[in-house]
C-alpha cells in the first residue's frame, strides 16, 4: 500500500509543520509500515538547531518514527478516526546525524497490539546505515 502526504492526513490528524513524513511506500495494516520522510532545507527546525551545523533533532526523527507506525494502527478498521498517542520510547539510539538533503526510511514494525495500545520496534535509516532505533509505544485514543 502506497499513500501521498494527503491521504495520510486522511489517517492521522499530524498538520504541517509537525506532519513529518511525506509517504508511505509499505504497509501491511497493523503489523509494518515503511514510510519516507524527505528532509528539507526550509524545515522550521533548523533555524534554531544547530544553525552552524543544521541536524534534524532527535525527537523529531523518533517522532516521525511514531506518525509512521500511527498509520499502520490507525489504519485498522477498528482504530479509523482514533488518535494514537505516544505512550513510551525505549532504548533510543542514534547513529548517523540527519542533515537537510537526506532521505529518511523510517520502518516500524508492530509486535504486538492490545485493544487500546500497540508496541513495536522502529529504525530511522539514511541509506543502509541506521540513524536512530528504539522502542516505542502507542497508547490509543477516542
Amino acid at each position: 500500500m502506497i499513500l501521498n502526504r494527503d491521504q495520510i492526513q486522511e489517517i492521522i490528524p499530524h498538520r504541517d509543520p509537525f506532519l513529518l513524513i511525506d509517504e508511505i511506500v509499505e504497509m501491511e495494516i497493523g503489523k509494518r509500515v515503511v514510510a519516507i520522510k524527505y528532509v528539507k532545507e526550509e524545515e522550521y527546525y533548523f533555524k534554531g538547531h544547530f544553525p552552524q551545523e543544521k541536524v534534524m533533532p532527535g525527537v523529531l526523527i523518533v517522532e516521525a518514527l511514531a506518525q509512521a507506525g500511527a498509520v499502520a494502527i490507525l489504519s485498522m478498521e477498528e482504530h479509523r478516526g482514533k488518535i494514537a498517542y505516544f505512550g513510551g520510547i525505549k532504548e533510543a539510539k542514534f547513529r548517523q546525524k540527519v542533515f537537510p538533503g537526506d532521505t529518511l526510511r523510517l520502518e516500524v514494525e508492530l509486535d504486538r497490539m492490545r485493544s487500546k495500545a500497540g508496541f513495536g520496534k522502529a529504525v530511522a535509516y539514511l541509506g543502509d546505515k541506521v540513524a536512530c532505533k528504539c522502542e516505542i509505544m502507542f497508547a490509543i485514543g477516542s
